[in-house]
């Protein structure tokens, strides 16, 4: 039956992060497709992961991938929080197709904007 469990969360991981591949591909800016690379692949990753623990059980390798997935899943969403602000920070466009900016508002200045 672990095995079973195993090999289902190691399909779903795999489908994720070939979402999140595809993802890469094919949105049309760097905030999608950092939402994309970050969602998909942290997901997968952890669903891959989990995989780990049934198939070992709480060996030196479960244990392993389980401190690994929240390890994983923190990092990755402040690593893509901190490359989407500096992206914006730094004046990296959004798409024209996008309709609203929400970030517009909370975002500081650029540094030496105001000067003359």
């Amino acid at each position: 039956m672990n095995n079973i469990i195993g090999i289902i969360l190691l399909c779903i991981g795999i489908l994720f992060n070939l979402f999140g591949c595809l993802g890469l591909v094919r949105l049309p800016d760097v905030y999608n497709r950092l939402q994309s690379a970050t969602k998909c692949v942290t997901l997968g990753t952890c669903s891959i992961l989990l995989s780990l623990v049934f198939f070992f059980g709480f060996s030196a390798i479960g244990i392993k991938a389980l401190v690994a997935i929240p390890l994983l899943f923190f990092s990755a969403t402040l690593s893509a929080h901190a490359l989407a602000r500096g992206a914006y920070i730094f004046g990296v466009g959004l798409d024209r197709r996008t309709v609203k900016d929400d970030y517009k508002e909370q975002a500081p200045e650029y540094p030496g904007e105001n000067e003359s």
